[in-house]
């Protein structure tokens, strides 16, 4: 605030609030572990990178370029995404190990994801992890 970044403090408010409804969502308010805040955190800059591309297919680009400033604010208080070669390890070793189990092809996609997930956490967003164990099993 001090720095006058007005797009920074304007973000962070909003995923102050964000957070908060969270809270008090459901029956009774209840303060939300840091893995629900960072969940919160995700679905944000979800919002904010499908609201940019809704923008820029519509021509506003001043709007999306907004939008993209955001997400990249919010990105910064998410932990480190996987790198492309460690997540294709990982992917690689998950479906190896589901194929020792009897089950390959896409329909193991289920049984790689229930491998990977508890694995990989939050440091790969979900459709990009979905990409790469499709590809895996595609090959």
């Amino acid at each position: 605030m001090r720095a006058r970044d007005e797009v920074r403090t304007a973000t962070l408010r909003m995923a102050l609030t964000a957070v908060k409804t969270a809270s008090v969502a459901g029956t009774e308010a209840r303060e939300l572990s840091d893995d629900e805040v960072l969940a919160v955190l995700r679905t944000e800059v979800k919002k904010r990178k499908e609201a940019a591309e809704a923008f820029a297919g519509a021509g506003r680009a001043e709007s999306a370029e907004r939008e993209r400033a955001e997400e990249a604010v919010l990105t910064a208080y998410l932990p480190a995404q996987l790198d492309d070669d460690a997540l294709s390890a990982a992917v690689d070793a998950a479906v190896a190990q589901v194929a020792a189990a009897g089950k390959t092809g896409p329909s193991a996609m289920g049984a790689v994801m229930g491998v990977l997930r508890p694995q990989v956490g939050s440091t790969v967003d979900g459709g990009r992890l979905a990409a790469a164990v499709k590809r895996a099993l595609a090959s």
